[in-house]
This record gives structure tokens, sequence and C-alpha cells, in this order.
């Protein structure tokens, strides 16, 4: 199986923070923090760490508590969503802190939430449950494998694209259904439905670990902020990075890995555009992986490459 080790970014390597500050929070739930403006508003919460080794979210929400930020209406929730998994991070190797028993963002359908299972990751999800089904609107800041431009996950639906749209950025925003092996906290609930007036975004912020990554999430939640006019102009302008327009590119097949003998055929970083449909670009087994159509969009390629898993997703510009 073709697993590359964890590598270090070119611009360094972004260590994690002292969360213990926040472990007690004020809303009864563990490392989960509420402020309420005293005016009508929308609910909104910005998640940081649903990957125990992503700590660029970590770093942007404990820039916001350092700020005193406080929400001008509605409600402002800051949750460290995985923090067990978090707590075993080793330098050394991080991506094994990503989770402790199963995938934190994938256990988020009634079957997973609501069955019999119980791991480390279900019990965190079940507490944090109550609270995310009173939030209108959500931010979930997360990091990639490898150093991809930065993305906004907008799901399936037009609000979710509606949302990316009104950050302004990052750059590229991907219309995507999610993963083969269970629902991400992006599409639980009213955030998925299209039908509700709840929304949801997974930003990711870069490659794990790489400093760049920290700036890219700050950005991404003041940007989120003054979306629902939750802080004002002047407050966000000084941490908002310069923007280019951005492009929508629909995901249209997920390749998923059957074997274990799974391989690119180079070392695909991410948001690459073949030319020629019919490109060779893994081999699966005995079997070659090509893509589909002309100028296919080779997006999140995985260094996780486990049967099961999503190996990359093939989209096209649809803007």
């Amino acid at each position: 199986m073709a697993v590359l080790a964890d590598a270090r970014p070119a611009g360094g390597w972004l260590a994690p923070v002292d969360l213990s500050p926040y472990a007690a929070g004020n809303t009864g739930i563990p490392f989960v923090t509420t402020w309420d403006s005293g005016s009508e508003g929308p609910h909104l919460a910005i998640l940081a760490l649903t990957h125990g080794n992503e700590v660029c979210g970590a770093h942007a929400l404990d820039h916001l508590f350092k700020a005193g930020l406080r929400p001008r209406q509605g409600r402002l929730t800051l949750a460290f969503a995985n923090i067990a998994a978090h707590a075993t991070y080793d330098p050394r190797r991080p991506v094994a802190s990503r989770y402790l028993d199963e995938d934190f963002n994938r256990v988020w359908s009634p079957a997973s939430l609501d069955g019999d299972i119980t791991t480390r990751e279900l019990q965190r999800a079940r507490a944090l449950r109550p609270l995310l089904d009173n939030v209108d609107h959500l931010l979930d800041l997360h990091s990639m494998q490898t150093p991809s431009p930065p993305l906004a996950l907008a799901g399936t639906t037009p609000k979710g694209v509606a949302l990316c749209r009104r950050l302004g950025a990052p750059a590229h925003v991907i219309v995507d259904a999610g993963h083969a092996d269970g629902v991400r906290l992006r599409d639980y609930a009213g955030f998925g439905d299209p039908a509700s007036g709840k929304s949801a975004v997974l930003v990711e912020c870069g490659q794990h670990e790489d400093p760049a990554s920290r700036a890219v999430a700050i950005d991404a939640s003041y940007r989120f902020l003054r979306a629902f006019d939750a802080v004002d102009a002047a407050t966000a302008a000084p941490w908002l990075r310069d923007t280019t327009p951005q492009r929508v590119v629909t995901v249209t097949d997920a390749v998923t890995v059957c074997t274990t003998n799974f391989r690119f055929t180079r070392d695909y970083l991410g948001m690459e555009v073949v030319p020629q449909a019919g490109t060779p670009i893994a081999i699966d087994g005995d079997v070659a992986i090509h893509t589909p159509y002309d100028h296919c969009v080779l997006v999140m390629p995985s260094r996780r490459q486990r049967p099961g898993q999503t190996a990359v997703r093939f989209g096209r510009f649809t803007d």
C-alpha cells in the first residue's frame, strides 16, 4: 500500500497551541464556549480540530479568544471538537492523531449518532449534538495532507455555494457530495438539507502544520463572522488576506480505493488540471484509473490510500 510518510512543509512547522485555558468553556461541554450578544441574530459556530492533527483551526480560535472578540448580534460558539485525538498529538507523526477510533467527520448520520455502537468519536459527537442542533450557520476549519491551494467545500446545495460566495475566499469552491464511508458534519441535519435555512461550509486551509494555514483559518473566520454581521468591517480588516476571483469546481466522480496496492502515477498535490480525457493518473491493483473528460481537476488526492477510502475526486470548472 503506497502511503507517503508525514512530511514537513517547506514553510516550517505549525506547532499546536495550548488549549488548557479553554477546557472549561461555559456551556457545560468541555472546550466549548458560547457568547450571547443579547441582540437578535443567528447562532454562529466555528469549529476546530474536527481532526486532531489539523491545528490551524485551533490557532484561529485561540486568536479570537485572545482578541476578546464578542458577537455584536446573535450568538457565537467556538468549539474544539476531537480533543481526545488532539491530546495524542506527536510532532514526529502528527497524522496518527487524526482520530482515535473512527473519523469524527464521518459519524454525522442518524444511523451512527442514534446507533448502539460507541466509540470515542461518537461520544464526543453525541455530546456536541444538542448544541449543534441550535446552530444556524457553521464554519468547520480543516487542513490537508498536501500543499494544495485552500479550498471551500460547499456540499451540493445552492445555499452552500452561496455561503462560500458570501465569504469571498478561498478562491476554489468545491461542490461535492462527501465520502462513501460516512456523513460529514458540514452535511449534518439542517446544514445539508436544501429546504433548511441553516448552512455550513468546510474550509481546507492548506497543508497540515504549514504556518500559512493559520493565516487562512483566521481569514476564513473573520469572513464568516462578517458574512452575518457578527463583527464590524474595521475589526476584520487587519486579518483579511488578498483575494482572487472564486472558481467553482463541481465534483463528478470520486475514486474509491479498492485494493491494498493503490498508487498514483505521480505525486499529485491537488487542483491540477489534466488536459486530456483518458489520462492515467493512478493504478489500483491491476486496474488503471483514467480521467473521464478533458480539463479534469484533481481535487484533494489522498495519501491515506486504504480500501474503502476516497483516493481523489474528479471535478470540472462549472462557473
